[in-house]
């Protein structure tokens, strides 16, 4: 399996410290965006402590090859783990918050991707985002975990709604909140020239999905996402914003 991956962060305009994280490990096919919250120094530790639980996690799983006889499913084992290993950073966040009170309601979104063999496989808890970029379209693989974004599925509001809708920026699932989190996974298979886009809302929030995939496919690597970033922060860097993009140069 072949991967290209770049990533940026910026602390935007409004935002005096930046509490979003991301990881990009080669060597373990690991990929990871978050995006804390809970004020101060909060945000940023829980962030932070998400992508360094996944990161020792998926390091420690005795990844299968797919060639293993007997009953065990090598796809749903990868997938186990993963859920695991983010499972188990929303367990720390909680607990480092409770033994630490003046960390009270820290949290974090996150985004997970991890390859293996021919298959992508996808984690989210919260509003961050994946994209997947194929045969010259763009769709947003993850569904968010908010309020609004459940208020468009059970048809209460419309996406245009949803925008400028007063409790746009309320999360209904976050790591840390509470002692252990509903993880969303899910598998990809891969494809030559595949690209994900993992993102948080600071990005996501600014521009819609055709936006980024103009300017994804009119600029290369690292400067592609220069160019998104600089876009969110023209329209008002609001937030912090991180985007990790990955290319699939060839598949197993």
């Amino acid at each position: 399996m072949g991967i290209e991956a770049v990533g940026i962060t910026d602390i935007g305009l409004k935002r005096d410290r930046n509490e979003d994280a991301f990881l990009m490990n080669e060597e373990l096919a690991l990929y990871v965006v978050a995006d804390g919250m809970g004020g101060h120094v909060g945000g940023q530790h829980a962030s932070t402590l998400a992508v360094n639980t996944v990161e020792e996690m998926v390091g420690e799983l005795i990844l299968p090859s797919g060639t293993e006889s007997g009953t065990v499913d090598p796809v749903d084992a990868v997938r186990r783990g993963l859920d695991e290993a983010v499972r188990l950073a929303g367990k720390r966040i909680h607990a480092w918050a409770t033994d630490h009170p003046e960390f009270k309601g820290m949290g974090t979104t996150i985004v997970v991707v991890l390859t293996h063999g021919s298959n992508a496989y996808v984690a989210h808890v919260g509003d961050s985002r994946a994209y997947l970029i194929r045969d010259g379209a763009i769709e947003q693989i993850t569904d968010d975990h908010s309020l609004v974004a459940q208020s468009i599925r059970d048809g209460l509001i419309t996406e245009e709604q949803a925008k400028s809708h007063r409790m746009r920026n309320v999360i209904t699932r976050a790591l840390g909140f509470n002692p252990d989190v509903e993880v969303d996974v899910q598998v990809r298979a891969l494809r030559r020239g595949d690209r994900f886009l993992l993102c948080t809302d600071g990005l996501s929030g600014k521009m819609d999905a055709h936006e980024m995939k103009d300017l994804v496919e009119r600029y290369e690597g690292a400067e592609a996402l220069r160019q998104l970033v600089g876009l969110a922060c023209a329209r008002g860097g609001d937030d912090n914003v991180t985007v990790v993009m990955l290319t699939v140069e060839d598949a197993a």
